[in-house]
């Protein structure tokens, strides 16, 4: 069977320019090629409008909120207008606050340490650690991973009527899946929550690069992203979304920036007046690139239209699906079924291959770069490998227990930035490595599967 291409579509938008789409990689094989980024989901590129933008604004950066001079103002207009761009982008209600993290993970411990007192939390197995590690000072309710949305809303359903209904409650949830790319059913998570007394947060880390995100729609209490999945860099994330527990709870961080007024008491201590706002979770000199750079992409997503963004991914989920459909060794990880909704991201086994093996002949012998292990998702894969795992001993295995076999998988995932070429020239590798096995000897450094050079 020959490689088929994707296939033209004329109602699906181009890709949209990112940075690195021109760099070359060499192969242990010989020769040079244009790399194919194919790790959206662990880090997207950055869009070129937003390098562009960043790098217009450079020369007048200056500290923000506390400075008289005109670079300090224009900074700080341009990153409180950047709150105001994100808060459009996620359709946030009248009263919501936007505040500025340094990733999805640092909002979500925000939003664990001002918990009130008492809180229980329910997370599904299937979350990323993000959002399955922060609530450890809360009472926590890991629920089992459902095989399919009605499920999952009947699992939380049920837990939700258990616990005490006088108490403050939160669910967290994913809106995609890190590891199958699958679109969980947000909408009717939070009315289930909303009916039994709780609060809901989205980790959109996923979501948000790939479809067009409503606070209001949705009706979920909080949200949380990163700017490096919305092609955006520079280590900068968002909380979005009631301003109650926010404005109660003590600040993140205790510093400048937070406190609104500082008094020395005759004892040799201090009394704090903080802020109730966003900055009251901001303490320090924000990163105001960080933060333009999110701005910068959310406008660029908004322009070029969700829609057929999200039509160009389905078209190229397709193309890796149908293209490898034959390879009977390949088997796709999936909680809903292989039909289910999800955006540009896929992960799969191999049979008769380690997954950090054949990940590191993907990149040493192709150029093209995937992502292997658990993806910081270690119950939800565990669950989703079973008794499939690949045998021990092999190159690049992460070291098991007695007794234990060892787990992982490969994930490809793509998304605004990704050309049809790339992903083409990922299913020919995948089904010739099926085919011809690797054209090079391996073995394992650091726990990495790495090309043997030695000889």
């Amino acid at each position: 069977m020959s490689v088929p291409t994707v296939a033209a579509d004329q109602s699906v938008c181009a890709p949209l320019p990112v940075l690195g789409r021109d760099v070359t990689v060499p192969l242990v094989t010989g020769g040079e090629v244009t790399y194919a980024a194919l790790d959206y989901a662990a880090s997207a590129p950055a869009l070129q409008r937003v390098w562009d933008d960043v790098a217009a604004y450079a020369p007048y950066y200056g500290s923000v909120h506390r400075g008289a001079g005109y670079l300090s103002q224009l900074s700080t207009d341009l990153f409180e207008n950047a709150r105001r761009t994100v808060a459009d982008f996620l359709d946030c209600r009248t009263g919501d606050q936007v505040v500025f993290t340094r990733s999805t993970t640092d909002s979500l411990n925000l939003l664990a340490a001002a918990l009130p007192d008492g809180c229980e939390v329910f997370v599904f197995e299937t979350e990323h650690h993000a959002s399955l590690l922060p609530w450890r000072d809360a009472r926590v309710t890991c629920l089992d991973a459902p095989r399919s949305p009605r499920q999952a809303v009947e699992i939380l359903e049920r837990a939700l009527a258990d616990r005490d209904p006088h108490g403050p409650a939160l669910v967290c949830v994913t809106g995609a899946s890190n590891v199958t790319g699958e679109l969980w059913p947000v909408r009717e998570l939070a009315a289930a929550a909303h009916a039994h007394g709780a609060r809901i947060v989205l980790d959109a880390a996923q979501l948000a690069p790939h479809h067009a995100v409503s606070v209001t729609g949705l009706d979920v209490d909080w949200v949380a992203f990163s700017g490096h999945k919305l092609y955006a860099p520079f280590g900068s994330g968002v909380l979005a979304g009631r301003a109650d527990w926010l404005r109660e709870a003590e600040p993140y961080l205790a510093g400048g920036g937070a406190s609104r007024k500082v008094t020395r008491r005759e004892d040799g201590g201090v009394d704090v007046e903080w802020h109730d706002g966003a900055a009251r979770h901001e303490a320090g000199s924000p990163n105001v690139i960080g933060a333009y750079a999110i701005a910068s992409a959310c406008k660029a997503l908004t322009e070029a239209g969700f829609e057929a963004l999200a039509a160009r991914e389905e078209r190229l989920v397709r193309a890796v699906r149908e293209g490898l459909a034959d390879v009977s060794e390949v088997r796709f990880l999936s909680l809903f079924g292989d039909d289910a909704p999800r955006v540009g991201v896929l992960s799969f086994v191999v049979e008769g291959w380690n997954s950090s093996h054949f990940a590191a002949a993907l990149s040493a012998e192709y150029g093209i770069g995937v992502r292997d292990g658990l993806f910081c998702a270690h119950p939800l894969v565990r669950t989703l490998l079973g008794g499939d795992a690949r045998a021990q001993g092999e190159c690049g295995a992460p070291e098991a227990g007695p007794g234990e076999k060892s787990l992982n998988a490969i994930r490809v995932s793509f998304g605004a930035g990704t050309p049809d070429e790339h992903v083409e020239r990922f299913v020919r590798a995948v089904r010739e490595l099926v085919r011809d096995g690797a054209r090079w000897n391996y073995r394992t450094v650091d726990g990495r599967c790495v090309p043997d050079t030695s000889a």
